[in-house]
């Protein structure tokens, strides 16, 4: 038995016994320190993440004649550390006193350890797959189980649920249609044999292999115009829950991407492709979709008045850097978008966790309803702040530095309108995360929470953790950047090389060190001038002050409602007459595909059909 066995193994036992004993009052700390097991174990196999040999499978299968095969490489392990690691920090928060008023209010939380647990194993197949077949395999079981996960809690939550696995379904029947393209040509389902004879591929074979398997990858990460599932879908998962799915789930689709586009076909094949009338290649049409996915969701979060819905539509948003970094085929870039990946886990299931601590004590994300609880969860606001700072990308967090790797290698690429396009996601981000932060910890106290406490310890501490590796990885990013190095590697990217404070070039490098210690120089002095005039004023929180005069607590001077009323007044209706739009458009038209398509399948025989279907394959790939 190989470690990866013994990983998997070890997956299969958590959800056995979480499906056992979830009734169990422990079953939530018994969930987490199997998860912790799993942790454990998958630093013995680090080895992978600094460059070392791929760890093979024992287990040997076939279906109707074809091998199956599982193994680990470093971007396997550098997602599965993701995978474990969210799961372990959901699993915690959820083992305590969010556990026990889940379950007053009507919940299970030994069902959702068991999603928990059943969305970790299937992860982890997915991730050791070492052929077509195995991938569609995990991808499939990754699918339902991110469906039970979505959807245990019923009422809304079952709804949008079904609209996820309808986009996914969709989206296998992509991948299985690539797939069986894949079998035409070469006779098998390996990747060594898709390699082989991808340089060998005419360009429409590689352009509709890529929107086949790119389009069914792509639905799983929400890019556009495929996210309409997402953020409603994630914003009504049970509590940590959310904070799972935000921060890995989605991701497993770039993870496909990985693989099969770049790996086994090739970003120079894409490169090669020009798009007819037009100045673009296949790769720039992507890293367009890329740059759009960024600036249309990012905006849609600004619109939110649930904590949960914005940063749910934020992760549509953040998903674009990744594919934009990934798609330059550069060392900086890749090495931003694979970085990227990792950062925005550790700061999204930080942001979740601190909005959910919100909801327990106070019943409600709803940013219109909340307000200045800074002095009462104190802890909760420097975890939301320290999020905030990292998803909006300012020093000194980790997402500064993935996102300055992005922009760098679009800069110094030539590529100056997509780093504008990306510079406006992280604008439109900037503001909506200021909103989310004053509205819900800043200004005046509420009258209904001047008794809230801060959430207990078994809810701060992953909260805590997960604050120090956002800053740590952002003040040392070299220590993040080993393992992005050693995924690149594996899937065939050039290699950045790198400190342990960032990265040093001819054309301006970056020292994370030098710029934490700057930035955090500075705040001492101001804090040193502040504090030595002996001039302040301590103001009761209830109350306020401006122009000139002491406002009391029956006069509500920051105002939560419309916070960006005056942007919206410009704005408003280009939001609406454009992409309120475009999204009715795009609903009716699937809407009326389906129907087609449906009406369709009725009439006509079913050998006729599969005759029109045989017929338009062999026209495809002739």
């Amino acid at each position: 038995m190989t470690l990866l066995d013994g990983l998997i193994l070890l997956a299969l036992i958590s959800v056995l016994v979480t499906m056992l004993g979830y009734r169990l009052p422990v079953i939530g700390w018994l969930t987490s320190a199997l998860f912790a097991g799993q942790l454990l174990v998958l630093f013995l196999m680090s080895g992978l993440g600094y460059g070392g040999d791929t760890i093979h499978s024992s287990v040997a299968l076939s279906i109707f004649g074809q091998p199956l095969s599982w193994r680990f490489d470093a971007l396997s392990w550098f997602f599965a550390l993701i995978t474990i690691g969210a799961a372990l920090a959901s699993s915690l928060f959820a083992a305590g006193e969010w556990g026990r008023q889940y379950r007053q209010n009507g919940g299970n939380p030994g069902l959702l350890q068991f999603s928990l647990a059943l969305n970790v194993l299937t992860m982890l197949i997915l991730l050791a797959s070492g052929d077509l077949l195995a991938l569609f395999i995990g991808w499939e079981l990754v699918s339902w189980a991110s469906f039970l996960l979505m959807a245990m809690a019923g009422g809304a939550a079952f709804s949008w649920a079904m609209r996820y696995i309808t986009y996914a379904t969709g989206g296998a029947m992509a991948i299985l249609a690539g797939m069986g393209m894949v079998y035409q040509m070469t006779g098998s389902l390996q990747y060594a044999d898709l390699m082989a004879v991808a340089g060998q591929l005419s360009q429409a074979q590689v352009v509709i292999l890529s929107l086949l398997f790119g389009s069914g990858f792509a639905i799983k990460m929400g890019v556009l115009p495929f996210h309409l599932w997402q953020a409603g879908a994630y914003a009504e998962t049970p509590g940590p829950g959310t904070a799972f799915l935000g921060s890995i789930s989605s991701r497993m689709g770039l993870y496909g991407i990985l693989v099969v586009l770049v790996q086994l076909i090739g970003l120079g094949r894409l490169i090669e492709i020009d798009i007819s009338f037009t100045w673009l290649s296949l790769r720039d049409l992507l890293m367009w979709v890329a740059a759009i996915t960024i600036i249309l969701p990012t905006f849609t979060a600004l619109r939110q008045n649930d904590a949960r819905r914005l940063l749910a539509w934020h992760g549509v948003g953040q998903g674009g850097y990744m594919l934009l970094g990934i798609f330059s085929a550069t060392a900086l870039g890749s090495s931003g978008g694979l970085m990227h990946v990792f950062n925005h886990a550790t700061y999204q299931a930080a942001l979740f966790l601190s909005v959910y601590a919100v909801v327990h004590r106070t019943g409600t994300a709803d940013l219109n309803k909340l307000g200045g609880l800074v002095t009462r969860m104190p802890l909760s606001f420097l975890v939301m702040l320290v999020g905030i700072i990292g998803l909006a990308g300012i020093p000194p967090m980790n997402g500064f530095v993935s996102k300055w790797l992005v922009y760098r290698s679009l800069l110094i690429e030539g590529m100056p309108l997509l780093f504008v396009a990306s510079v406006i996601g992280t604008l439109g981000t900037i503001l909506s995360v200021y909103k989310l932060i004053h509205n819900m910890f800043l200004g005046q106290l509420r009258a209904e929470h001047s008794e809230i406490r801060e959430a207990p310890w078994s809810m701060m501490l992953p909260m805590l953790v997960l604050s120090l590796i956002v800053f740590i990885t952002g003040f040392m990013p070299g220590l993040a950047l080993d393992w992005v190095a050693a995924a690149q590697a594996a899937v065939g990217l050039p290699v950045l090389q790198h400190s342990l404070g960032g990265v040093e070039m001819e054309q301006g490098g970056l020292d994370m060190t030098w710029l934490v210690a700057v930035l955090f120089a500075g705040f001492g002095i101001g804090a040193l001038l502040f504090y030595s005039t002996g001039k302040t004023r301590h103001v009761n929180q209830l109350d306020n002050y401006a122009g000139g005069h002491f406002l009391t607590a029956d006069v509500r001077y920051h105002y939560s409602d419309h916070f960006y009323a005056g942007l919206m007044h410009r704005i408003g209706h280009w939001y609406r007459e454009s992409f309120q739009w475009l999204e009715s458009v795009l609903i009716s038209l699937t809407g009326f595909v389906a129907q087609g398509a449906s009406g369709f399948y009725r009439i006509v025989q079913p050998a006729l059909l599969m005759l029109v279907v045989v017929v338009l394959a062999l026209w495809v790939v002739r």
